[in-house]
């Protein structure tokens, strides 16, 4: 269940989640709608979007549109905002999880796949928050979640395009949330590690590959929970796991060269049987 937290702060208003037909981004609308908020849902998969609308719609007495858009294409962030704030729905909260990462060495990669995940992962990001956030400014309340990962805290060889955008998308976000705190306005990112979703078979990641088995996974529902009370709070980044939070830490004490050579360890192609 969503925490008292978000219900005071959101219970009746409106958030635009993208990348909500699966994972993270169908955990942190079911959070929202607990909490009371208003929905607007998008991602590429209508059947899917249609099917949470609904369920969402008649558990919890909230008014869910969906919006069915692919951000890998460069106009859908106007879409997505016409159809919201250009129709005058004012967006409390705009949640920015859509994205995807590819699992490999990048000389084997699919250029057209490395170029598309640039794309969704940071360019879409820039897209939307650049237009959501003057309204959330003007009305002097607001937040934005950029959802990041602990991949952004270190170069991850394999999935090297994934955690530079990672990196991208948690930068921005700690330099905007900086820029408009004095308006009221909240910007966070938040970086899971490993998580119940599509990820490992969307990028074609091994299982155990990368310290999976090394701790236990976590539920989208706790990092979504997180993740938002995070954003009520005004921190600028969540780490959801102690152990993540103390890594990250950790890092700060050993050169770059020596981090990089252990990821890469860890997330080498297994050898061929």
């Amino acid at each position: 269940m969503a925490s008292a937290i978000l219900r005071k702060a959101w219970q009746g208003k409106w958030a635009v989640v993208t990348g909500a037909s699966a994972g993270i981004g169908e955990a942190i609308a079911v959070q929202l709608a607990e909490a009371g908020m208003n929905l607007v849902l998008t991602a590429r998969r209508r059947e899917r979007l249609e099917v949470l609308a609904k369920r969402l719609s008649e558990q919890h007495s909230i008014t869910v549109k969906v919006i069915v858009a692919d951000l890998n294409q460069a106009q859908a962030p106007q879409q997505i905002f016409d159809a919201t704030e250009g129709a005058g729905l004012p967006v409390e909260v705009l949640v920015n999880n859509a994205g995807f990462g590819e699992y490999g060495e990048f000389l084997s990669s699919r250029l057209e796949m490395q170029v598309d995940m640039v794309q969704v992962n940071c360019t879409a990001v820039v897209h939307l928050t650049r237009l959501f956030l003057p309204k959330m400014v003007e009305r002097r309340r607001g937040g934005v979640l950029i959802v990041a990962s602990t991949a952004s805290y270190q170069p991850v060889p394999y999935l090297a395009t994934y955690a530079a955008t990672k990196a991208f998308d948690r930068m921005l976000a700690e330099a905007l949330a900086e820029e408009v705190k004095r308006y009221g306005v909240h910007v966070s990112a938040l970086c899971p590690g490993p998580t119940q979703s599509e990820f490992g078979q969307v990028s074609g990641q091994p299982p155990g590959v990368g310290g999976g088995g090394a701790r236990k996974v976590q539920s989208a529902a706790e990092v979504a929970r997180l993740g938002l009370e995070g954003l009520v709070a005004g921190k600028h980044w969540v780490i959801p796991y102690l152990s993540g939070r103390v890594v990250v830490f950790a890092q700060r004490f050993v050169p770059r060269r020596v981090v990089s050579r252990a990821v890469e360890r860890m997330f080498r192609p297994p050898a061929p049987r």
